[in-house]
């Protein structure tokens, strides 16, 4: 399982999400109508040390707006050399690499991935998800904790995000140590109730209203406690569940949650969507197939280190490619179906394999 332990044990460790329909705000929209001064200091376009919850989250199988994970696949079998892959990098450059990350799935150097191989590699590739986020948190907790007691209040936290968002930061400070009125813009007030809301949730008992480096990382990172977890899946079945009943039926589950399509043209995929969604809820989290998703199934589901879910996507990336119909995968093959692992095509794939392996 995970290496920090101290991070995923008890009741800190295996789940995600937070936030459903509020996060999907765009938060790199400058709010309108704003009363405090604003800093408009940008790097590379976006906005400077914006410390907020991601809405997208590496490594896990389902978004924070309930949408499936479209890149998961590629998440879990790169790990950080996704990046690596792209339609403008050198296809010969992205064989080879390919071909090294063949061999390392390849444990038992027979040149042909198990199952059981690629289920390990994956909750190698999600571990590393994890690192990443503990190692991004240490500097952002640093960030908001300016008198470096390990601690960080609701407030100090605030004043960091409106700074990071382009407000006065010593104007924010002084109003908050006021009690004065923000004034803030409608969509940024909205933001920061729920992300309150989100705070709250992430003090493990006994609350204190403060969030050390472990809860900051629940709050920033919530694929990183089991409570969060729970709530993530309270929200998603009050947002998709409409009958009321606290259960999910295969209508509900592939229903687009109201708020994230503004036009049709958003809908032009929904074909393929459905298609894929659907195929998620029987043969997957509808766990005892009775038609019915519980939150105690989507919460299995959601866990990103189960090691049965890993095993079921190997087993899913093995019947994408398996042209000889043998249960596992050669190189041949993962090169043949490049795109989908990868995400860029590689042509040639079998002069390649004689080649360079």
């Amino acid at each position: 399982m995970y290496s920090t332990r101290g991070v995923w044990s008890g009741n800190h460790w295996a789940g995600f999400f937070a936030l459903f329909v509020i996060l999907i705000i765009n938060v790199q929209t400058r709010p309108a109508n704003i009363s405090i001064h604003r800093n408009n200091k940008h790097v590379n376009g976006k906005e400077e040390n914006e410390i907020l919850p991601p809405d997208h989250l590496n490594g896990v199988k389902m978004e924070m707006d309930g949408h499936l994970n479209k890149d998961f696949h590629q998440e879990v079998f790169l790990g950080k050399e996704m990046e690596e892959f792209d339609e403008d990098s050198e296809p010969r450059k992205n064989r080879k690499k390919l071909i090294e990350i063949f061999s390392k799935v390849d444990f038992n150097k027979d040149r042909s991935v198990s199952a059981k191989e690629l289920q390990s590699w994956i909750m190698q590739k999600t571990e590393e998800h994890f690192q990443e986020a503990v190692k991004e948190n240490k500097v952002n907790f640093r960030a908001v904790d300016p008198d470096g007691d390990e601690h960080v209040t609701w407030d100090e936290y605030r004043v960091k995000f409106l700074a990071s968002k382009g407000f006065n930061e010593k104007d924010v400070a002084e109003k908050i140590k006021n009690n004065e009125e923000l004034k803030l813009d409608e969509e940024t007030q909205e933001i920061l109730e729920s992300l309150k809301d989100r705070w709250f949730q992430a003090d493990n008992p006994p609350a204190d209203q403060l969030l050390n480096e472990e809860e900051f990382l629940s709050f920033l990172h919530p694929e990183h406690s089991r409570g969060m977890l729970k709530y993530m899946v309270k929200e998603i079945i009050r947002d998709l569940d409409q009958d009321g009943d606290k259960e999910l039926t295969l209508s509900e589950f592939i229903s687009l949650p109201m708020g994230t399509v503004e036009n049709q043209q958003g809908q032009d995929i929904d074909d393929e969507w459905v298609r894929e969604r659907k195929k998620e809820f029987e043969e997957v989290i509808d766990a005892n197939h009775n038609g019915i998703v519980t939150m105690e199934e989507l919460e299995e589901y959601m866990d990103p280190m189960n090691e049965y879910n890993a095993l079921n996507e190997a087993k899913q990336m093995i019947a994408v490619a398996d042209e000889n119909q043998n249960h596992s995968l050669e190189l041949e093959e993962i090169l043949k179906y490049s795109e989908y692992f990868t995400g860029s095509k590689f042509m040639d794939y079998a002069r390649n394999v004689h080649e360079e392996f």
